[in-house]
C-alpha cells in the first residue's frame, strides 16, 4: 500500500502487498473498488481517481513484468492470471465492485466468475469499459507479430502511444514486452459459457468506439446500465470525460453500498 496505513480498511497481507496499490483516504471509506487497467498498462492510471470516490476506496490491480514488479515474470495465461489473483487476493473483507478498462474488463469478469466458482462473496458490480463481451470474435495472433507489427496493430486499434515512448527505444522495448504479454493473455482466451452472473453490470464505450461493447446483458440476471462518453478507446484521459466517468463510478457504487 501507499500512503501509510489507512484505518478505515483492513491491512492487506504480503501477498496482496504485491498485487495492490492505493492512497490513504482523508476520509472514512464503505466500499473497495478494485481497477484493473488495460493491455500495457499500469496501476498508477487509477491512482488520481481516488480523491473523486468519496466514501470508496481504490485498489489499483500491480501486474506482475512492470513496476514495481518488473522484475517477476508477466502472465501469459488468462486462467494462470485469474486463478492467482483469486487465490492470493481477498476481495471480501468488506462491499467490493470490480472496474476494468478493455482487457482489465475481462479479466475482472474472469475472476467474478471464478469468485462464484469458488463459493466466495461476489462484487456489488461489474463496471465494465470499452470491452467486447465474450465470446470474443476480434481477430487474434497480435503477440505473435514482429515488435514493429505490433506496435502497428495497437495504435491502429487504439491510438498512438506517447511520442517519448517512440523517441526512447530502451523504454519502446519494454513497453512492447508489456503489450505483448497482455496480447498473448487476450489470444489464448477462450470463453467457457456459463450461467449469467447475479450481478449488475455498467458498461462505458467511448463515442468513437464499437457500440456493441456495451453489449454485456446475456452475462447478468441483475440488470445493465450502459454509457457513451466522448472519446476513443482512451476516453478517460481527458479532464472532463474522466471526471464524468468517475461521476457514474461514484453514482453506481454509492447506490450499491
Amino acid at each position: 500500500m501507499t500512503g501509510g496505513a489507512d484505518v478505515t480498511s483492513p491491512a492487506l497481507t504480503a501477498a496482496e502487498s504485491r498485487w495492490l496499490s492505493s492512497r490513504r483516504s482523508r476520509q472514512e471509506t464503505f466500499t473497495d473498488l478494485y481497477c484493473f487497467a488495460h493491455a500495457g498498462g499500469s496501476a498508477g492510471e487509477f491512482m488520481r481517481w481516488s480523491d473523486g470516490l468519496p466514501g470508496v476506496k481504490l485498489w489499483a490491480v500491480r501486474m506482475p513484468g512492470r513496476a514495481p514488479r518488473e522484475s517477476e515474470p508477466p502472465y501469459t495465461r488468462m486462467t494462470e492470471l485469474v486463478a492467482d489473483l483469486v487465490e492470493q487476493i481477498d476481495f471480501s473483507r468488506r462491499d467490493f465492485a470490480f472496474f476494468g478498462h478493455s482487457l482489465g474488463g475481462l479479466v475482472a469478469f474472469e475472476v467474478t466468475r471464478a469468485l462464484r466458482k469458488a463459493g466466495r462473496k461476489l462484487p456489488s458490480r461489474l463496471l465494465i469499459s470499452s470491452m467486447q463481451p465474450p465470446p470474443i470474435t476480434t481477430t487474434k495472433g497480435a503477440s505473435r507479430l514482429s515488435s514493429e507489427g505490433l506496435l502497428a496493430e495497437i495504435e491502429g486499434r487504439w491510438g498512438a502511444l506517447p511520442q517519448e515512448i517512440h523517441d526512447d527505444p530502451e523504454l519502446k522495448e519494454i513497453v512492447l514486452g508489456y503489450l505483448r504479454s497482455d496480447a498473448e493473455i487476450a489470444d489464448t482466451y477462450e470463453y467457457v459459457a456459463e450461467e449469467p452472473l447475479p450481478v449488475p453490470i455498467t458498461a462505458f464505450v467511448g463515442s468513437e468506439e464499437n457500440r456493441a461493447q456495451l453489449d454485456w446483458q446475456t452475462h447478468t440476471t441483475a440488470g445493465l446500465d450502459a454509457h457513451v462518453l466522448k472519446g476513443g478507446h482512451f476516453y478517460f484521459r481527458d479532464g472532463e470525460q474522466q471526471r464524468e466517468l468517475i461521476r457514474l463510478i461514484g453514482r453506481a457504487t454509492s447506490a450499491d453500498a
